[in-house]
């Protein structure tokens, strides 16, 4: 896989995260959300399985090029990653971490400027 060069600081803050709403540069979003390493947002987001992640689901996101994707898995973590996606994802040269969304946003923000991140962010349980 050719991996994409860094071009410029495309980061994004993701903060204020509260159950069911995160701001990302001081926009509120109240869906779930991917924040692409080049700094876009999609507010649209929806699994195909609810509280399942698969790589359907992150298609896009993986296609942009990140280093590592977070995965931001609700309040409690309900959200749960399938079964060997961080190996396609490891595979693809793609890190992966899997944490609550709190936890997530904080590791989001003190990679963003380091590496090319990606986040998928579930916001509610």
């Amino acid at each position: 896989m050719t991996r994409r060069p860094r071009t410029g600081s495309f980061s994004r803050t993701v903060g204020n995260y509260s159950f069911g709403r995160v701001d990302v540069d001081g926009r509120t979003y109240t869906s779930d959300i991917i924040v692409y390493p080049d700094g876009r947002v999609d507010d649209s987001w929806w699994r195909k399985l609810g509280h399942g992640l698969c790589m359907d689901d992150i298609t896009g996101l993986v296609d942009a090029g990140p280093e590592i994707i977070i995965a931001g898995t609700g309040s409690p973590g309900l959200m749960v990653p399938d079964d060997g996606l961080a190996e396609e994802l490891s595979a693809k040269g793609i890190g992966f971490e899997v944490l609550p969304t709190a936890e997530a946003v904080a590791r989001y923000n003190a990679l963003c400027t380091e590496k090319r991140v990606g986040a998928c962010l579930h916001l509610t349980c």
